[in-house]
């Protein structure tokens, strides 16, 4: 296997990054948007702080995504444990005026070459709509 890496579009978010790493950075604030989350493809959900733990349909154990290190208005980073490979992924926020901040989201995974051809474009599209979907919080509000 050989490690794989994803990087998203860079969205605009109209927000400081302050208040964009105070959002992402406390994951219960997925509470928000649970209702978005197709009932049909998750399970279950166990939300805290820095911890996600999800059932998701086809994988028979609940998968944990964990905050493993963040640096304050400038990256997240995120372990996931009990998938079938190794992944991991991270945000990074950058300021480049008082109310624009632009993030990027990156994914590292050792998939097996014979799995590759299926799921890179479906990982890819995965990562974008999500840097779309973060980049449309109302951070602001969210305070």
């Amino acid at each position: 296997m050989a490690e794989q890496k994803y990087e998203s579009h860079i969205e605009s978010i109209t927000a400081p990054v302050s208040h964009v790493y105070a959002v992402l950075s406390n994951l219960q604030n997925l509470e928000r948007v649970r209702d978005l989350i197709p009932q049909d493809k998750v399970q279950e959900m166990e939300i805290s702080t820095d911890c996600v733990r999800i059932k998701v349909d086809g994988l028979g154990q609940k998968i944990t995504l964990r905050i493993v290190e963040s640096v304050e208005n400038d990256t997240i980073k995120f372990g996931i444990d009990n998938l079938p490979m190794q992944m991991n992924f991270w945000i990074q926020m950058k300021s480049v005026a008082p109310s624009d901040t632009r993030i990027k989201l990156t994914l590292k995974a050792d998939i097996p070459i014979m799995f590759r051809m299926m799921l890179d474009k479906k990982i890819q599209q995965g990562i974008n709509d999500a840097a779309v979907m973060l980049s449309q919080f109302p951070y602001s509000q969210w305070q």
